[in-house]
């Protein structure tokens, strides 16, 4: 393929304008019309593992199994087995033969080769196949715990010297000694080596499982608190609503009508929220999408052309708006002010923002009826504050505690901040915060609200002792 051989239609992407490579970029390096392959790592990765998959699946009795079997054969020769009678040949099957179930019991089988082997030294009789005592030290090495490998590799060091001292040439005892201990000290080096490297990837494994299971339990948490933000704040709303509109249904019919037109609103961005959180899939968040906005049957847009599910952003500080609107057709009059670019801001500390003046709010309107709630915002590039006061109004009867103050808190420490919460100096409830935007948290793309919590504690009427 030369370089002017190019798709007559590009793929779509729905981020920028990514082209998937074409095949002679897998395949090789394309320099004009020339194709260098690289197939070749690619084949040998692929038949390395191929060779670990048949390994693996050959049962551990058939593989030790084959290895007796092979020891045998290949030391049947060099001893004169044959050539020796039968009591060699039983001599030489009492020292292979106990290899097939090395790996259930390493040491009753070192200690069977072991008995083989001084019965050999008795007779008189040398055989190549001592060997299967260094896979039998080898195996205690690397199944066993350490006394036991030590008093293996001291049994089989004082036969290596019993052996050297009958059958090793005349002047050259010691050196035979140094041979033979270098053999026993590699397999017990070997049978070390590889207890560690198991001990390692089981404490891998583990870890990875536990990690496995404390992010099931973050996000099963995640996701019950995210339900609860997000139906207690727009249930309360809803109920604010109901109440007016059912109030000013016969004397103000318009306003009822505005009233649940509100509702309605609220609950569509009660799902959407609740879809965002849920990380549903996007093809059901744009059919629902356009059934909440009213535009179904009225044709599809130009990014629906195209494929692109509309996106939905976690709520951020430019949402305090629509926030301090739907507090105040609830019933709740609510001034909003902002200092700072919400630019500085990373989107996980926009989001906290975002909850904790909602938490706030919603605590208000609950617990604080005919209050007034003014909310505060400054930002700066290695500073965000946020203060939530009311006047207090009437208070409304005692709830049982809730968990508010304590998420706020989590929320908070997110971000190495702090937290005041309690009575303001001249009456009502102050929730403020202060979040430090210049740790590596900050930065986090993560804006899932993982510490999201009820609202049950922002406000003193809500629980006294969670509020201290």
């Amino acid at each position: 393929m030369t370089p002017a051989a190019r798709p007559t239609a590009p793929p779509r992407s729905t981020i920028g304008s990514t082209v998937r490579p074409s095949v002679p970029s897998v395949m090789g390096s394309v320099t004009g019309s020339s194709v260098r392959p690289v197939s070749g790592s690619v084949s040998g990765s692929v038949i390395r593992a191929a060779i670990r998959a048949v390994i693996g699946s050959v049962p551990p009795v058939a593989a030790d199994a084959l290895l007796a079997a092979v020891i045998f054969v290949v030391t049947l020769g060099p001893g004169r087995v044959v050539e020796g009678g039968p009591a060699v040949l039983a001599l030489q099957v009492a020292l292979v033969a106990p290899l097939v179930w090395r790996r259930r019991a390493p040491l009753l089988v070192l200690c069977v080769i072991g008995g083989a082997a001084a019965l050999q030294w008795a007779m008189g009789v040398q055989l190549p196949a001592d060997a299967a005592l260094l896979v039998a030290l080898y195996t205690v090495a690397a199944r066993r715990s350490w006394r036991a490998t030590l008093v293996a590799a001291f049994v089989l060091e004082a036969g290596v010297v019993a052996a050297a001292a009958r059958w090793a040439p005349p002047g050259r005892m010691p050196l035979t000694v140094a041979a033979l201990s270098a053999m026993s000290a590699a397999a017990l080096a070997a049978g070390l080596w590889t207890r560690a490297r198991r001990a390692y990837v089981a404490s891998l494994e583990r870890d990875r499982d536990q990690r496995a299971r404390l992010a099931v339990a973050e996000e099963r948490a995640r996701m019950t608190r995210d339900m609860h933000d997000i139906v207690t704040h727009n249930l309360s709303v809803m109920v604010a609503l109901a109440d007016s509109a059912a109030y000013v249904h016969d004397r103000a019919p318009g306003q009822a009508v505005a009233a649940m037109a509100q509702i309605a609103d609220t609950g569509r961005q009660a799902l959407r929220d609740m879809r965002r959180s849920l990380n549903t899939d996007q093809d059901a968040d744009r059919a629902a999408d356009r059934a909440a906005d009213g535009s179904v049957g009225q044709g599809v847009g130009q990014g629906q052309e195209r494929g692109i599910a509309p996106l939905h952003p976690a709520p951020g500080i430019a949402d305090l708006g629509p926030l301090a609107e739907r507090m105040r057709a609830a019933g709740l009059p609510t001034r909003l002010r902002v200092e700072g670019d919400p630019a500085d801001v990373p989107a996980a500390a926009q989001l906290t923002l975002y909850r904790l003046a909602q938490e706030a709010l919603t605590n208000t309107l609950r617990h604080a009826p005919g209050a007034r709630a003014h909310v505060q915002v400054r930002l700066t590039r290695r500073r965000a504050d946020i203060e939530i006061t009311d006047d207090g109004g009437r208070p409304a009867p005692l709830r049982p505690a809730g968990r508010g103050l304590a998420g706020m808190r989590e929320r908070v420490a997110a971000f190495d901040g702090t937290l005041h919460a309690g009575p303001a100096p001249g009456g009502g409830w102050r929730v403020a915060a202060a979040l430090d935007l210049t740790g590596p948290h900050a930065s986090s793309p993560d804006t899932s609200d993982p510490n999201a919590t009820g609202p049950d504690a922002s406000n003193p009427n809500a629980s006294g002792p969670d509020a201290s």
